[in-house]
């Protein structure tokens, strides 16, 4: 079972990722809630792929995936990136393997996470 770290700080749309990952069968784990680094949080819940907001609150996604792409036990996690607004250049060129614009079809997530 593939498993997703939710890492988006708007709590409806981690809700709703949520049940729609977890009726695909997809196990989820989510940051919302918990404190900390989110490198070590990756580390504790060793996920299949990272699904990344760009704005967290207080933090740069853009940032926190450079950040993994230079740890080499996690450098190799397959990261998908997301934002309202359309930033692909640079998502890829941070190291993300893609990158939806929201508001997206669940179609779309599902053949990215596959």
């Amino acid at each position: 079972m593939t498993k997703v770290l939710l890492a988006d700080d708007d709590f409806t749309m981690v809700a709703l990722l949520k049940t729609l990952l977890g009726m695909e069968g997809y196990q989820v784990a989510t940051l919302l809630d918990k404190k900390g680094d989110i490198l070590t949080n990756i580390r504790i819940e060793k996920p299949d792929v990272l699904l990344i907001d760009i704005f967290l609150g207080n933090r740069n996604g853009l940032d926190v995936v450079r950040q993994i792409r230079e740890t080499p036990d996690l450098k190799d996690l397959k990261i998908v990136m997301v934002s309202g607004i359309d930033k692909t250049p640079e998502c890829l060129a941070a190291g993300a393997n893609a990158f939806l614009l929201k508001p997206y079809m669940p179609e779309e997530l599902f053949d990215l996470l596959r």
